[in-house]
Parts: structure tokens; C-alpha cells; sequence
């Protein structure tokens, strides 16, 4: 692996004409100064809070949950919203709502099976209800219409 990581950094050092330049190459020299500067910029950041607090256990960048609920979850759920194309929304609401129950409800009894009932199963909702979020990411709604508008009415 260290030769091909060699070879691959002496062949961007050669000289090209303009018009014969790797893409891939100039890509992954972004992605190496985006990486290098994020790193940079982390350790100065840790560098400075553990001068300021003296270097004890600083709660200044703590995650707060009642924030994020209340600020930040609302405008990405009603941006969702505007991004979905209605007309297949509602072509597929009836599957979407079969979806929704039998999907929720597998998932639902699948995560609460065998364990304690009571507290488990207010979690097994939870999660079986929030699972389609993290698809939507990763679908295309141009090129996988029908799928998108499936997995955006089961998660709503």
C-alpha cells in the first residue's frame, strides 16, 4: 500500500498540460487539505479550551437535547416537507400507509421481543418510527421517485 501511495503523489507532481489532468487526482487533493484543515482547526480549538479551563473537563460545547429538539429538528422536518413532489405522494398515499402500520409494527415488536416490556417497547416505537430519516439521505428523489415518495410518507 505505501509504494501505491508513492507512485500515486509522485504522479501529481509531474507535469501535464492543463487539459490532461486527473479529476480523480485533483478531488483527492481537496479532500486531503479539506481533511488536513478540519484536523487543524479541531486541535486548535481543543488546544485553546484546555488553555482557557486550565486544562480541567471543559462543558462548554456540550449537545443539548431540548435545544435541538425545539430549534433545529422543526425546520428539517418542514423542509422535507417542501422538497417531497406531491403528485407522488399522494399516486402512492394508500402503500404508504401500509407501509407505515405493518412496517412500524414488525419493527415495533421485533425490537421489544424478550425484554422488558414496559420501558422497551416506548423505545421499540421510537426507533421503528425514525429508521426511514436516514434513508431519505441517501436516496434520490429525481431518480428513484416512486422509492423516495414511499420511504418520505412511511417516515412522516
Amino acid at each position: 500500500m505505501g509504494s501505491g501511495v508513492v507512485s500515486w503523489l509522485m504522479r501529481i507532481g509531474e507535469s501535464k498540460p492543463d487539459s490532461a489532468h486527473d479529476p480523480v487526482d485533483n478531488l483527492a487533493i481537496f479532500i486531503i487539505l479539506l481533511c488536513a484543515c478540519i484536523i487543524i482547526l479541531g486541535l486548535g480549538t481543543g488546544i485553546t479550551l484546555l488553555v482557557l479551563t486550565g486544562g480541567k473537563s471543559s462543558n462548554i460545547l456540550v449537545f443539548d437535547v431540548e435545544l435541538f429538539f425545539t430549534y433545529f429538528l422543526p425546520p428539517i422536518i418542514f423542509n422535507a416537507r417542501l422538497q417531497v413532489k406531491k403528485e407522488h405522494f399522494f399516486k402512492n398515499l394508500m402503500d404508504i400507509m401500509l407501509f407505515g402500520a405493518f412496517g412500524t409494527l414488525i419493527s415495533f415488536f421485533i425490537t421489544s421481543f424478550d425484554i422488558n416490556f414496559v420501558f422497551y417497547t416506548a423505545i421499540g416505537a421510537i426507533f421503528s418510527a425514525t429508521d426511514s430519516i436516514c434513508t431519505l439521505q441517501v436516496l434520490n428523489q429525481d431518480e428513484l421517485p416512486l422509492l423516495y415518495s414511499l420511504v418520505f410518507g412511511e417516515g412522516v
